[in-house]
């Protein structure tokens, strides 16, 4: 974890930044020593959002099948996307 002053964030912007993109972990900033903000790279942001939306679709499949609704096995879906696949040929 790395945590820096507002005034390191004003006066060096160009080293957060490149810490933020070497580490690809947030960096957080503080106001008048108390946690203000956080600071990340675009990348680090844009991958720790693709986790969460995966996380939250797997949750949904979870909570599908604990409430009972219909689940198929690899070797189910495998015929179907087989099937699929051979009605689609021209």
């Amino acid at each position: 974890m790395h945590i820096k002053s507002s005034t390191s964030l004003r006066n060096d912007y160009g080293g957060i930044s490149s810490l933020a993109h070497q580490t690809q972990e947030p960096i957080f900033i503080t106001k008048n020593g108390e946690g203000d903000i956080v600071v990340m790279s675009i990348e680090a942001y844009e991958e720790r959002e693709k986790m969460l939306s995966h996380r939250a679709k797997i949750l949904e499949a979870e909570l599908s099948r604990l409430s009972g609704e219909k689940t198929y096995s690899v070797e189910e879906i495998r015929r179907r996307l087989m099937e699929k696949y051979e009605n689609a040929k021209i």
